[in-house]
């Protein structure tokens, strides 16, 4: 029973032996290899031995691009506080990684401090407006200072974002008021072109209403004088002198224009006294004052003859 209980033992043994003489490390990782306390070497991925009980591996180190978001509160050129959301990726370089275990006690406080220390320089030189205009400016300088820091212990800084921009909820709420109302502005401002437009196009096309009627009442007076004219001619022809032709013109338009007046529908109608006799007086009226001032016209011809002859 005890030989049984022996070689057990020594079978442990062996096997906890044998099992603590190799070890494997994965893809995108390497492992820190000490003895009894001091570095040794570095273990890239793949299997690898080594003195069982005297050399351990102290860490394995990810070589894979990592990602550190950082969040900053701080203050712009016109005091409004705002918070920032830092996004860092950063890699640990195969060459270094013994810098990158042995020199740094805490690297992501590390890296957070240098954005922290970014961040709070650059963004209270600028409003709140230009941070968000100026965002990318922002990442490089945070980029190159992170570079310039954390090379010396074994890390590559790849690339720095942005992310988020987030002012105070009032303050937020005031830009959006200020948005509104810029846009409430432009867009009265179109209303009121389109306004004018359309006024300015009603005036336009009132004004070459009114030229065109113009026109056509000018064409419809000269075709009336020309009708009157011929109307006076064709009585001339039969034996009616000018001023009789004239007065009978002048009854004949009466008669039109109340027989228009009676014929037409919807209009408003006004009654007047007439009847045949008024007619005839309107006529023989007309030839007296006719004919009035046509002998007038004769004797003022007549005495300006005269007068030229005495002189």
């Amino acid at each position: 029973m005890e030989n049984i209980i022996f070689i057990t033992a020594i079978a442990l043994t062996a096997i906890l032996f044998i099992r603590s003489g190799w070890f494997t490390v994965r893809q995108q990782t390497v492992a820190i290899v000490q003895r009894l306390g001091k570095f040794e070497r570095v273990a890239f991925a793949g299997f690898h031995i080594k003195v069982p009980f005297i050399d351990q591996v102290a860490t394995r180190i990810n070589l894979r691009i990592q990602q550190l978001d950082v969040e900053v509160e701080t203050k712009t050129l016109d005091n409004v506080f705002v918070h920032l959301k830092v996004s860092v990726q950063f890699q640990v370089l195969k060459d270094k990684v013994y810098d990158a275990f042995y020199k740094l006690e805490n690297p992501r406080a590390q890296i957070t401090a240098y954005v922290f220390d970014v961040v709070r320089a650059q963004v209270p030189k600028t409003k709140l407006d230009e941070v968000f205009e100026h965002k990318d400016a922002i990442a490089i300088a945070i980029r190159k200072e992170l570079s310039g820091a954390m090379d010396d212990y074994g890390y590559d800084i790849i690339k720095t974002l942005v992310t988020d921009i987030d002012p105070d909820p009032a303050v937020k709420k005031s830009m959006n008021r200020i948005n509104a109302a810029e846009r409430e502005k432009v867009a009265a401002q179109f209303e009121a072109d389109a306004e004018r437009i359309k006024i300015v196009a009603i005036a336009q096309a009132e004004a070459e209403s009114k030229k065109l009627q113009g026109q056509g009442i000018a064409d419809q007076r000269r075709e009336i004088a020309q009708g009157l004219e011929d109307s006076v001619e064709a009585l001339n022809k039969v034996g009616i002198n000018s001023q009789e032709a004239s007065a009978l013109i002048v009854v004949t338009q009466h008669y039109d224009t109340l027989q228009a007046m009676g014929g037409a529908a919807n209009s408003n109608l006004i009654l007047l006294p007439n009847s045949p006799s008024n007619a005839s007086d309107m006529m023989n009226q007309m030839i007296t004052s006719f004919s009035a001032a046509s002998m007038m016209g004769e004797e003022l011809k007549t005495n300006g003859k005269g007068k030229v002859k005495q002189n």
